[in-house]
C-alpha cells in the first residue's frame, strides 16, 4: 500500500484540521479558502497593533504571520500571507499603520511583507510536526521563522536604500536599521506565540478528554 502524504513527510494535523472536515472536495476548499481569508485578516488587524518601545516600537505584524502560520498549517499559512500581501498592494489599508497601495514595493520595508510568506510556510512546518504542542519546542521552532522575514527583508532594503534611492547604506549600518533593533521584540512575539498555540492544544485536548467522559 502506498503511503499517505502525511504518513511519507511526517506532517501531523495543525489546529485548523480540528474543525471538522467536510465530505465533499468544495466544501473542503471552500473551508480552506475561508481559513486563508481569515488568517489574512487577523494579520491586518495585528498589523496594526503598536507597543511603543524603545528604540523601535513593536507591532502585532509578525506575532499575526506566526500564529496564522502554525494554526493553518505551512501552505494554508503561505497563502494567507500571500493574500494580505496581494490585498495590500491593491489598496487595501491592511499594511502596518492602515496603509496599502501598490507603491508599497517602493520601501525599504516591503521585502520584510514578502518574507511573511516564508515565514508562515516555516511556522507551519514545525507545527505539522507537532512543534507547536509544547512551549520550549513551539519557541524554537517559532523563534525561527521569526528570522526568515529578515533574509529577504535587509538584501530588499539594501537594493531600495542603495541602488533605487542611491544612498550609501554599509552591512553594517543596514544591520543596524533593519535586523538589530527588532530581534528582542521578536523573541518576544515567538515568546507570545510559544503561549498561545500550546495553550489552544491544551483546551483541544481538554475538550476531547471530556467528550469521552
Amino acid at each position: 500500500m502506498a503511503a499517505t502524504p502525511s504518513a511519507s513527510t511526517g506532517a501531523r494535523r495543525v489546529l485548523a484540521d480540528v474543525i471538522a472536515r467536510p465530505s465533499s472536495r468544495a466544501r473542503a476548499f471552500a473551508l480552506d479558502a475561508g481559513l486563508v481569508i481569515a488568517g489574512a485578516a487577523v494579520v491586518a488587524l495585528l498589523a496594526q497593533v503598536e507597543i511603543p518601545l524603545w528604540p523601535v516600537p513593536i507591532t502585532g505584524q509578525t506575532l499575526g504571520v506566526i500564529v496564522v502560520g502554525a494554526a493553518l498549517g505551512a501552505w494554508r499559512g503561505a497563502a494567507a500571507l500571500t493574500a494580505y500581501m496581494l490585498v495590500g498592494l491593491a489598496g487595501l489599508p491592511v499594511f502596518a499603520g492602515f496603509t496599502g497601495t501598490i507603491a508599497a514595493v517602493g520601501k525599504p520595508s516591503f521585502g520584510f511583507v514578502i518574507g511573511f510568506i516564508f515565514s508562515a510556510f516555516v511556522a507551519g512546518w514545525f507545527a505539522q510536526r507537532a512543534w507547536d504542542r509544547r512551549p520550549a519546542l513551539a519557541f524554537v521552532g517559532f523563534a525561527a521563522a521569526s528570522v526568515v522575514p529578515f533574509l529577504f527583508g535587509i538584501p530588499y532594503m539594501a537594493f531600495i536604500l542603495n541602488v533605487v534611492m542611491g544612498l550609501d547604506y554599509s552591512f553594517t549600518a543596514l544591520l543596524e536599521v533593519g535586523l538589530l533593533p527588532f530581534i528582542v521584540g521578536g523573541l518576544i512575539k515567538a515568546g507570545v506565540a510559544a503561549a498561545i498555540i500550546p495553550g489552544a492544544w491544551a483546551l483541544v485536548r481538554k475538550a476531547d478528554a471530556s467528550k469521552k467522559v
